[in-house]
């Protein structure tokens, strides 16, 4: 059999159209088979961002229920798997690129982009035309963007030519996720970051190899200018920019580590870059518009924190109920700008009482679902304020992650009973959020959460002990 048309062998090469066409159908048939697998066997929904985030449409904690169905998926993967390594690993040899590159592969976003990347690039060598067959060399191809008029020499010069197609990939796709289809998501947090790295180096070294620190200098820089540009034009604060940083840095970084070593291959194949950077530019938005159209509600989370109180519940429950106005926090998350809980009001007793707490970028309004007295106080949340007040060079800025996606759909406080006159108090708050990977940010969320609660849980602690049996406050 041709080695081109086997799809069980990593030995030899394969072209661009094959390896394109083989990898939209294993997607095709992959996803249809999973898709009735799920509804037939385990009347569960399934949709593309499943493959993002394994049990996105639950709390990532309960798989461990559902052993059973991920199992089926794991097993019916394998075969998908090795088709797809041992293409990719044709195709890398194809376009000259390293073997180990094959570990990309596995990263979810990156793998897509790299795709795509794999699949703009001709076969590179003397013996290799692109269809993967023996033959004579391809003719040369004139480069989608030609960067040799437009990229200096110069280390300096080429470093801010790299630092400028950054901003202008990051504000384009920044743009067209936030404000056109209204997302943070993994293209956004995760492909974005690698494609600034990997594309400000790419640039950087077009002309000639640059030493490895400095290509480190340039990707770190990479994430840096376009979110100092986000800043300073009013689009983000600092905040949130701080929050991504995380994510953000080690990406960019990871990128440049890849652009470094492709430079060492493409620098006297400057078309090449040229299409990969055109490549990239394609499959960054073309992927955010995918994610957004096969987009999954959130999950629902929760975190729940606790104190003992020396003090009964009756006592305890009336400052669960209300409280008065807590001094100004000391937190440093607070003092940056994280909405934080003020007092909380109420009106009427009983189930379907309005109870209002309210936080520095105003009131939750919280209808009583469950009123045991002095057990249990169960609430809905039907209005959310803002979860915090961005911290900017400007009077105010209203990002669009400050409105509906960061959603509390209800809480409780729970008391029980101790030895010893005692309580225990806890609080839980069960909430949505919508940006991806979900799992980092609920890292920030709950811990969030947590402090807002210990505030909160710490006040009433302060009131109810402070408070004579009698009933008076001193």
């Amino acid at each position: 059999m041709n080695s081109a048309l086997n799809f069980w062998t990593w030995k030899g090469t394969v072209g661009r159209a094959q390896y394109v066409l083989t990898g939209l159908a294993m997607v095709l048939l992959k996803f249809n088979l999973d898709r009735v697998i799920a509804r037939a066997f385990f009347q569960k929904k399934w949709s593309l961002a499943n493959y993002l985030v394994p049990g996105v449409s639950g709390n990532i904690a309960n798989i461990g229920g559902d052993a059973n169905f991920y199992a089926v998926m794991v097993l019916t993967a394998l075969p998908f798997i090795a088709i797809g390594v041992m293409m990719t690993l044709r195709r890398l040899r194809a376009a000259a690129f390293p073997s180990w590159m094959v570990a990309l592969f596995f990263i979810p976003v990156i793998n897509l982009i790299f795709f795509a990347v794999l699949s703009v690039l001709p076969s590179q060598g003397l013996d290799q035309n692109d269809s993967g067959e023996s033959g004579e060399p391809p003719a040369p191809e004139k480069p989608w963007l030609n960067l040799d008029s437009i990229v200096p020499h110069s280390q300096l010069g080429s470093a801010f030519a790299g630092l400028i197609c950054t901003v202008v990939l990051g504000t384009i796709a920044t743009f067209i996720s936030v404000n056109v289809l209204g997302d943070y998501g993994w293209g956004l947090f995760i492909g974005l970051p690698f494609c600034l790295g990997l594309c400000s180096t790419l640039i950087y070294g077009y002309h000639e190899e640059r030493t490895f620190g400095s290509c480190m200098l340039v990707s770190l820089l990479a994430v840096a200018v376009p979110g100092a540009a986000l800043l300073i034009f009013a689009f983000e604060g600092a905040i949130c920019l701080l929050m991504a940083a995380p994510l953000a840095i080690p990406l960019s970084l990871f990128g440049g580590i890849i652009g470094h070593h492709l430079q060492k291959g493409y620098h006297d194949a400057r078309p090449q870059t040229s299409r990969m950077i055109s490549g990239i530019f394609l499959a960054l938005p073309g992927f955010m518009g995918a994610e957004h159209l096969s987009a999954t509600p959130p999950p629902l989370l929760s975190v729940s924190s606790s104190v003992e109180i020396d003090a009964p519940p009756q006592r305890v429950w009336k400052h669960v109920v209300e409280f008065s106005e807590l001094p100004l926090p000391d937190e440093w998350l607070f003092k940056l700008g994280l909405a934080y809980p003020k007092r909380a009001e109420i009106q009427g007793r009983g189930v379907g009482a309005i109870r209002r707490c309210v936080f520095s970028t105003g009131p939750f309004v919280e209808p009583i679902t469950v009123w045991d007295e002095p057990r249990l106080l169960k609430f809905s949340v039907t209005e959310n304020p803002a979860p915090m007040q961005e911290w900017t060079f400007y009077d105010e800025i209203h990002p669009p992650h400050l409105h509906n996606f960061l959603k509390s759909d209800g809480g409780q406080f729970a008391l029980m009973e101790l030895p010893n006159g005692r309580t225990r108090l806890e609080g839980t708050t069960w909430y949505r959020h919508s940006m991806w990977p979900a799992n980092y940010w609920q890292m920030w969320s709950d811990f969030i959460i947590h402090r807002i609660h210990l505030r909160v849980l710490n006040h009433v602690k302060n009131l109810a002990e402070a408070q004579n049996p009698g009933g008076t406050t001193p």
